[in-house]
């Protein structure tokens, strides 16, 4: 069996590859990058090193030749018309390729979200549906490092987490319990035209994450709701579905998520 891995030189991708040197061996993974150099560590693992550019499509086929299993981790690209292009191209290589299984990294209930990025989702696994290549859509939620852009840490020396009214709520997960997800479902069988709802299987709120800043600094932080607060993540979160949960990350982990306190631990510098 050779396990594929697109983007892997990317921080999600590390942390796949990471975890799938625990259940497979180093000869069945193929590591794609876009540069060759990025992919000496992994070479030195024993681990087979391909070229793989999502804007050269003549350099594909030959990445994915051999594929059992190909993980399509979704483009960072900022525009999206773009991205839903390069998708296409990893798309129509694998099919050519004849790819046993394709997966793909896509979003949380899609469903419910109105951004763009969320259209793009929906638009890739319209697309891989229709190769008829068996595939697993792995819908990840919300990264917990969002928490970043909320000046937590000027929080912790303010003693006050200032934050826009309203009744938010959150199912965010770390990438690391989504890679060993992706790790386990890229070397088990039985997960063919699957899709998981990778996402905490509780939501969490402002308060939690007050809480959590006050246990790891030892200081007491207080909610400051304020209406002038003019942050661009409260626009595009407002626009996602951040609410709903599911169990299938934690089944597939066979453990409880990270929690909210171990999650915004790395983001907190005291």
């Amino acid at each position: 069996m050779s396990i594929v891995i697109t983007g892997a030189s990317g921080k999600l991708g590390r942390f796949i590859i990471n975890q799938l040197l625990q259940k497979v061996s180093s000869e069945q993974i193929i590591a794609c990058v876009r540069r060759l150099e990025s992919g000496k560590p992994y070479e030195e693992q024993g681990i087979i090193v391909r070229h793989c550019d999502y804007d050269q499509p003549e350099s594909l086929e030959h990445a994915f030749a051999g594929a059992s299993r190909l993980l399509l981790i979704s483009s960072s690209h900022h525009d999206d018309t773009i991205r839903l292009r390069q998708h296409a191209h990893v798309i129509e290589a694998a099919k050519k390729s004849k790819v046993d299984h394709l997966l793909y990294t896509s979003f949380a209930f899609p469903e419910h979200g109105s951004v763009s990025p969320v259209h793009l989702h929906l638009a890739t696994e319209h697309a891989i549906r229709t190769t008829g290549i068996p595939f697993t859509f792995l819908r990840n939620a919300l990264y917990t490092d969002f928490v970043g852009a909320l000046d937590i840490n000027e929080a912790i020396k303010k003693g006050k987490l200032s934050i826009v009214p309203g009744d938010w709520k959150f199912n965010s997960v770390t990438r690391q319990d989504l890679a060993a997800v992706c790790a386990a479902v890229l070397s088990e069988p039985g997960h063919k035209n699957k899709i998981y709802e990778l996402t905490a299987s509780a939501p969490w709120t402002f308060e939690d994450l007050a809480d959590a800043l006050s246990s790891l600094s030892g200081k007491t932080i207080s909610l400051q709701p304020d209406p002038e607060i003019r942050n661009w993540i409260y626009g595009f979160l407002s626009k996602i579905d951040t609410t709903s949960t599911s169990s299938d990350l934690e089944r597939l982990l066979g453990r409880p998520v990270t929690t909210l306190k171990e999650s915004v631990k790395p983001f907190i510098s005291l």
